[in-house]
């Protein structure tokens, strides 16, 4: 049953075994998916994938071997057709509106879409009541709403608290942008930090007591090694505020993700909003009474810790370029000093970004770019952030 389908993973890069696939076929013996499509999807996702990040890959396998299985869609293709207006005038910006748009909450948006879809006929534009464009409803896309549901077009403002009809499993590829399970999953691979520490080998040696017990013509002989501990010290530092709210949710899972994986022997995390200048701070509300002063951690953490921003770069050159009226005694005299410092004193840096470049040029590159010239800079993304590991890791 469905052999074909099983081929068609393996050539899209998806290592299924023949167990694996017996076991699908038990489950369907025994009506696991309730005799439903989007059962036997989620059944075989179950199955036969083995790594988040291959949730993509078999999602196209599966669209393109069911391509005849008529799909229900969130969304018709007539309503996007209604929505394909990128070039219409805007309307005008109703700040009662807006006020009464932002009491809905996020149960009370998704109810009111699904009476709006079942309701409209035709096309509305700058409106507040319909699925439309360029108006003060809470679904369509190029508005003026503070919250709702993308609809079709591009995001513009980021308002949008979601997307509809957006592939569910699509931000598990290994290019994109990270969320909490994806960050744990790259995060596993940090174990080579991992190191072999001066004690006594106390740890039971598999592979040695298997080795040695063969060059004794089988006479037992166990082997002990020392054990493996993490002995990577890391100093993270984020950006906080500004231009980075857009990515707080991600910076969180971040956050959690690296303090709970354990795989740090030692772990420092600062805030400071678009660049450290003389003081960083030990939450990300960034209180002037809970800092500590860039000079002190020059100071007192050694060279051996890696160092890990997290930001994107991107601000006026004179926050960066221009010195600071006050210079104290030993402090940076810049924030473009203030990293140079902090380069020079851990040569294992990389800065880990969750935007691009900015696209408008002019002077507000100049920051990024030399940002980027200081610290090797990789995006916040799965492959992203292994290739920064890896960096750390380079002598």
């Amino acid at each position: 049953m469905f052999e074909d389908f099983l081929y068609l993973l393996r050539r899209n890069g998806l290592k299924v075994s023949l167990t694996e696939w017996m076991a699908l076929m038990e489950a369907l013996n025994q009506n696991l998916h309730e005799a439903s499509f989007t059962g036997f999807y989620h059944l075989c996702r179950c199955l036969l994938v083995k790594s988040e990040a291959d949730f993509d890959a078999f999602d196209r396998a599966f669209l393109d071997y069911f391509r005849d299985v008529p799909f229900q869609r969130e969304v018709s293709r007539e309503m996007l057709d209604w929505l394909d207006k990128p070039n219409a005038p805007m309307g005008e910006y109703d700040e009662q509106q807006a006020e009464l748009n932002e009491t809905l909450s996020t149960l009370e948006i998704e109810e009111l879409f699904q009476e709006r879809k079942h309701e409209q006929r035709e096309q509305h534009n700058c409106g507040s009541y319909w699925v439309g464009t360029h108006g003060m409803s809470i679904f369509g896309n190029m508005g003026l709403s503070p919250v709702g549901i993308r609809v079709g077009g591009e995001s513009t403002s980021r308002r949008a608290f979601r997307v509809a009809g957006e592939r569910r499993f699509r931000d598990f590829r290994q290019d994109n942008t990270l969320d909490t399970r994806q960050l744990q999953v790259a995060l596993r691979r940090l174990r080579q930090f991992s190191g072999l520490v001066d004690l006594p080998p106390t740890e039971f040696d598999v592979d040695g007591t298997i080795q040695d017990t063969a060059n004794s013509a089988g006479l037992l002989k166990a082997r002990y090694k020392k054990p493996r501990q993490n002995t990577v010290k890391v100093i993270l530092l984020m950006d906080s505020g500004g231009s980075m709210e857009h990515y707080a949710q991600l910076c969180s899972a971040l956050f959690q993700a690296v303090t709970r994986a354990g795989h740090f022997k030692d772990l420092k995390i600062y805030y400071f909003h678009n660049c450290p200048y003389t003081r960083l701070y030990n939450d990300p509300t960034l209180m002037p009474s809970n800092a500590v002063p860039v000079s002190w951690l020059l100071s007192n953490l050694s060279p051996e810790y890696k160092l890990i921003f997290v930001g994107d770069a991107q601000m006026s050159p004179r926050e960066i370029f221009d010195p600071f009226p006050a210079q104290r005694e030993g402090e940076p005299s810049s924030g473009i000093d203030c990293l140079r410092r902090l380069r020079e004193r851990y040569r294992h840096a990389v800065w880990l970004n969750p935007g691009d470049r900015p696209e408008w040029g002019g002077e507000w590159t100049e920051s990024y770019d030399a940002i980027d010239r200081l610290f090797p800079m990789f995006p916040l993304t799965v492959e992203g952030l292994e290739q920064g590991m890896r960096k750390l890791l380079a002598r």
